[in-house]
């Protein structure tokens, strides 16, 4: 089985049910697992390019409509005849399915259905540990500063937060995602402000962003030192390695009730 993977999220996907080895092609933003490294580069995900994509002669392409734009990407895929299939995960559910859609596909339906077993006990088990806690702290999650976006309820950060022990301080905006501004984020007073800007590696996040902008240093999550620079890898992408976010989150969190977990 010759597999190709044209966004990292699925890319991991595979990774999780041990089919690494069969990825003969990827794009440029997918990094994990680290092998993929030396695998051919199809291009960056809204531009991939597909006479490499054929000349790979894969049995099977999954792109993902999770990524803004991909539709392109589809539309030719389906022009040129090459065989494919498209998820689209918004949630922990969703993403269960997928690892059972991408399994059969690949045919490893088998071994799909005991990871996806592995990867619901996985959520079970952090669930159990947000049941324990006394606090449920309020999150502001920043995907992207200028201008400023956040994920809503129908967005998997939404799940992520509750199964941190946490919760997302926009839950109650019926979006995956939210274009908002500084002043209705100030309003509602977010215990934490977590990082994670989209395509941005951790280390290139500059919180300074933040903190020029107006009332920041009255924001109780500011006065606490409460602004966490997370790994976008971990939390805007929808594949299994958001537990490992979670868990990670719920550390920082609830050290009592997380710190003896792991996976």
């Amino acid at each position: 089985m010759k597999i190709v993977s044209i966004c990292p999220s699925n890319t991991e996907v595979v990774d999780y049910l041990g089919l690494t080895s069969s990825l003969v092609g990827v794009d440029d933003f997918s990094d994990y697992p680290e092998e993929v490294s030396s695998l051919p580069k199809l291009g960056p995900d809204l531009s991939i390019d597909m006479d490499k994509v054929e000349e790979l002669r894969p049995d099977i392409i999954l792109a993902s409509l999770s990524v803004p734009g991909m539709e392109k990407n589809i539309e030719e895929l389906k022009k040129r005849g090459l065989p494919y299939i498209v998820t689209n995960p918004q949630s922990f559910e969703d993403i269960a399915g997928d690892l059972l859609t991408i399994g059969k596909a690949c045919g490893v339906e088998d071994i799909a259905i005991e990871m996806q077993k592995d990867f619901n006990k996985k959520i079970e088990t952090l669930k159990k540990a947000a049941d324990l806690t006394t606090s449920s702290p309020e999150l502001y999650w920043e995907w992207w500063p200028k201008p400023v976006f956040t994920p809503g309820k129908i967005n998997w950060l939404t799940e992520l937060s509750r199964m941190s022990g946490a919760k997302n301080v926009y839950r109650d905006v019926e979006l995956a995602s939210i274009q908002t501004d500084w002043e209705d984020v100030y309003k509602r007073n977010p215990d934490y402000i977590c990082l994670a800007w989209v395509g941005v590696r951790r280390e290139k996040v500059n919180p300074k962003v933040v903190t020029k902008r107006p009332g920041w240093d009255t924001l109780q999550a500011v006065i606490d030192d409460r602004i966490l620079i997370l790994e976008e890898e971990l939390y805007c992408r929808p594949s299994p390695r958001l537990l490992a976010g979670a868990l990670k989150l719920g550390k920082i969190l609830h050290p009592d009730q997380y710190g003896s977990i792991e996976f």
